[in-house]
């Protein structure tokens, strides 16, 4: 169950207008995803929302559009947030995610939470050789 209701009719307000719009020419798409909807309960929020979104997974980069989508689902896996999980799954097999890899994504979170968890719980301090700022002038 959501926090807030979506609009009946959010797109009667320009700003959520113009933003729907985009979502719809940069993924050339007419769906709108639950998320846009939600979030157009406060139209401020949605535009920085998507122009953030816009500028880090739709604009090409260093970073492959599908390596973009995984590393996407490894950190919502982490956070547990089920939606950005199922959403960018789709998203990551529509730019050609094989089984193959999902399952090859699935080992590596498995195995970061794991190593992650056993690091923390000893406290292992990170090595020098790992440290950025080792031999900086101070």
């Amino acid at each position: 169950m959501s926090t807030v209701t979506p609009a009946a009719a959010p797109e009667t307000d320009p700003r959520v207008k113009a933003v729907f719009d985009d979502i719809r020419a940069t993924r050339k798409s007419d769906f709108v995803n639950n998320m846009w909807r939600y979030l157009a309960f406060d139209p401020p929020l949605l535009e920085t929302t998507w122009a953030e979104v816009k500028a880090v997974m739709a604009t090409p980069s260093n970073l492959d559009p599908l390596v973009k989508e995984m590393l996407y689902i490894a950190v919502s896996a982490t956070n547990g947030c089920s939606y950005c999980v199922h959403s960018h799954t789709a998203a990551a097999r529509a730019k050609g995610m094989t089984d193959a890899q999902h399952a090859e994504l699935l080992h590596i979170i498995a195995l970061a939470a794991k190593t992650n968890q056993l690091a923390t719980a000893l406290q292992v301090p990170v090595d020098a050789v790992f440290d950025a700022d080792r031999g900086k002038a101070e």
